[in-house]
């Protein structure tokens, strides 16, 4: 998943069945249950959820770092379920769990095809405490991409995905209309067509999420870790509990 793999990104046709190939799914994962944790207080002045950093591993992490929960999705921007997890889990993933400071949630992105890897690159453009915004309104509104991609007609998808590198991200953009819905959520235009058309970035994500997936048996999206261990479960109502029987309760 390198500059090959991004090459191959940019020939992804859109089909109208693109946004069913993700996984749902799984059986438990759930780890033994332990004792309820104490709360941790956050940072003077602020709420757990509003803490965001990058991690070393090159995802977006809300909450308390030394959380003795560590939740982490790999999820994809373009899948359906993902975009269910999202909004099912949107309140209460926050609060309670994340405000407790007991448990941290962290998103990394895994990148399915060339509008996913669009929005990604815009949802990075900005300070690390928008890309959770971001993200969700992208989620929220992912089918909207597609069906704006594909009312133009596939002369202009051909010439879009069909350009050089550095120019296939802001043309992608402009066809799908990700470029403008990250404008009006405080990205300007300028400065994503600027992030979507850093290839050595994109290209150095890519490494990363594949030899991530490769160590983590990552196959499909959503996939959760829990303190590190795959969960067999991808789903909120499925995880919730679990993160109950971690302690979070």
């Amino acid at each position: 998943m390198t500059a090959v793999f991004l090459r191959r990104l940019g020939l992804v046709l859109i089909a109208p069945l693109a946004l069913a190939a993700c996984d749902k799914g799984g059986a438990d994962g759930a780890p033994a249950a332990g004792p309820s944790l104490a709360k941790v207080a956050p940072p003077a002045g602020k709420a757990w959820a509003d803490v965001v950093s990058v991690t070393p591993e090159g995802g977006y992490r809300m909450g308390n770092p030394d959380a003795p929960i560590k939740l982490v999705e790999y999820g994809s921007l373009t899948c359906p379920h993902c975009a269910e997890f999202a909004e099912k889990s949107a309140a209460e993933l926050r609060d309670p769990f994340v405000s407790s400071g007991r448990v941290s949630f962290e998103f990394r992105n895994y990148i399915r095809d060339a509008i996913d890897l669009t929005g990604v690159m815009l949802t990075r453009c900005g300070p690390p405490e928008g890309f959770f915004a971001l993200t969700d309104a992208i989620l929220a509104n992912q089918k909207s991409f597609y069906d704006k991609a594909q009312s133009a007609g596939k002369p202009a998808q051909d010439a879009a995905f069909g350009q050089e590198p550095a120019r296939r991200g802001p043309a992608i953009g402009a066809l799908t209309g990700l470029t403008q819905f990250a404008a009006a959520r405080g990205i300007p235009a300028a400065q994503g067509n600027a992030c979507l058309a850093d290839t050595a970035k994109a290209e150095a994500l890519a490494a990363q999420i594949s030899k991530q997936a490769d160590q983590l048996g990552v196959t499909g999206t959503p996939t959760f870790l829990l303190n590190g261990e795959k969960l067999e479960v991808n789903t909120w109502d499925a995880v919730k509990p679990l993160l109950e029987q971690a302690g979070a309760r």
